[in-house]
């Protein structure tokens, strides 16, 4: 199995048993549902940040892909960091609000970094 893979998996993994044990923790009244909710959504936030960081470091043939790599890396790492804290720390409704935003944002420097790079490319 391709470690990018294997990554993947751990995430998954990691989040459902995080989920598990925030479910146990509320029953047993050790914490309650609003901290849980925030705990298993920051880690979902971490994910994309490293899902983000792990995007240059592929390799891939033609340089264009390689800029289309880093700024989009660089994007996805950064939306989300930011989801991620927004989630542990903002209000609710702020965080839903603002936290989607970031993860558009990374997307969309993502997609329009790519149409800039194919209106320079038939420009020259």
């Amino acid at each position: 199995m391709s470690k990018d893979v294997m990554g993947g998996l751990a995430w998954g993994v990691g989040i459902l048993v995080a989920a598990l044990g925030v479910r146990l923790a509320r029953e047993t009244g050790y914490l309650e549902a609003e901290t849980g909710t925030r705990i298993v959504i920051s880690l979902i936030g971490l994910m994309v940040a490293w899902s983000g960081n792990q995007m240059p470091k592929a390799f891939v043939p033609a340089a264009w892909a390689r800029k289309v790599r880093r700024v989009g890396g660089w994007a996805m790492a950064l939306s989300g960091l930011v989801y991620a804290g927004l989630w542990a720390f903002a209000p609710i409704p702020v965080a839903v609000v603002l936290g989607c935003g970031a993860i558009v944002a990374g997307m969309a420097v993502s997609i329009g970094y790519c149409f800039f790079l194919r209106a320079k490319t038939k420009a020259a």
